[in-house]
């Protein structure tokens, strides 16, 4: 059985400058520069959280050619209107094929990806949606050392605890039994047909924060 360890947490918003500007609100601190994925249309800007955990702020970018197929991470849902929120998470792991086998809800497909001179394996379902509506992790496996969070700026943040919120807090947590899920995670319950909902609960230098999403 693969063991897998929370590797970044995803905020997903119709521009950066939105995303950053919700990520600086509720944190006090705005996330640094990224980069592009091109394959993906896609561009980001990261926030460190740990040594191997960091924070990314990703949306759909304008700049370049849209791809052939459905972006990930659910971001084609999203329009010039949509909020910004905490949608989804990302689990490391060093045997992404296995770690896949394992799991009891299906990720997506093993695909190749890279930004910069960053390279690394993560699973996409065909669709671009989020397993579990967010609940569900993807898995990374990365072809490069150091873990890209050990070369971002150092401003104070850790993560206390991942909060997962579910209608179906069960399903949820077969999946993370299955992946041996290292990291402070908890699965919490929802009314029957409620939404999805994460909380990220991260120390500041100004205290706990918890990062979710935005309320209209």
């Amino acid at each position: 059985m693969s063991r897998c360890f929370i590797d970044h947490l995803l905020v997903t918003a119709p521009s950066l400058e939105i995303g950053a500007a919700f990520v600086k609100d509720v944190l006090g601190v705005a996330p640094q520069t990224g980069g592009e994925h091109l394959r993906m249309g896609t561009h980001n800007r990261l926030l460190r959280l740990g040594d191997a955990l960091y924070l990314e702020v990703i949306s759909l970018n304008a700049a370049v050619p849209a791809p052939s197929r459905p972006r990930w991470f659910g971001l084609d849902a999203l329009g010039p209107s949509s909020l910004p929120a905490l949608s989804g998470w990302v689990a490391r792991t060093t045997h992404i094929q296995g770690a896949l086998s394992d799991a009891t809800e299906s990720l997506g497909e093993i695909e190749g990806m890279n930004r910069g001179a960053l390279d690394w394996l993560i699973t996409i379902p065909c669709d671009g949606s989020l397993p579990l509506e967010g609940a569900g992790p993807a898995l990374i496996e990365w072809q490069t050392e150091p873990h890209p969070a050990s070369k971002l700026e150092d401003r104070g943040l850790s993560l206390a605890r991942l909060e997962l919120l579910h209608p179906d807090p069960e399903r949820v947590s077969r999946l993370l039994f299955s992946l041996q899920i290292a990291g402070p995670v908890t699965v919490s319950p929802l009314p029957t047909g409620s939404t999805p909902l994460l909380i990220a609960h991260i120390n500041t230098p100004q205290g706990l924060r918890l990062l979710s999403a935005l309320q209209s």
